[in-house]
């Protein structure tokens, strides 16, 4: 059964962003970082604070670098492409910190800035 966590928020007018690669829906800010120093499964990861515009698969045991967590898949919401997973839980202590996060793979997202050019 799919796990129903689902957040939608249309923009972040001014802010810095990452989107989804393949639709560019908005999928976080930018400041939501705590990490660029992660793996995901097609290469390196970002462990972020929160994420907008997704939708969550069921949750699994899966065994990561780190030790085995219960993570569920992270998909977008305006294309279903998978971004990466959520962390639901850490079974060692020590890796606590990473529950209720989001671990987007960098090759899934296109970081955009909040420039604006002078004409």
């Amino acid at each position: 059964m799919a796990d129903t966590k689902t957040q939608v928020i249309q923009t972040y007018e001014g802010h810095p962003t990452y989107s989804c690669l393949k639709c560019a829906a908005v999928i976080t800010l930018q400041d939501e970082l705590i990490s660029k120093a992660f793996s995901g499964r097609d290469g390196r990861g970002f462990l972020m604070q929160s994420a907008v515009n997704v939708k969550l698969g069921r949750r699994e045991d899966r065994s990561l670098l780190t030790g085995v967590h219960t993570v569920a898949d992270v998909f977008c919401l305006g294309c279903n492409e998978r971004l990466g997973w959520y962390y639901h839980k850490a079974a060692d202590h020590m890796q606590k910190y990473k529950e209720g996060k989001y671990l987007l793979e960098r090759e899934k997202l296109v970081k955009e800035n909040a420039w604006v050019l002078d004409e």
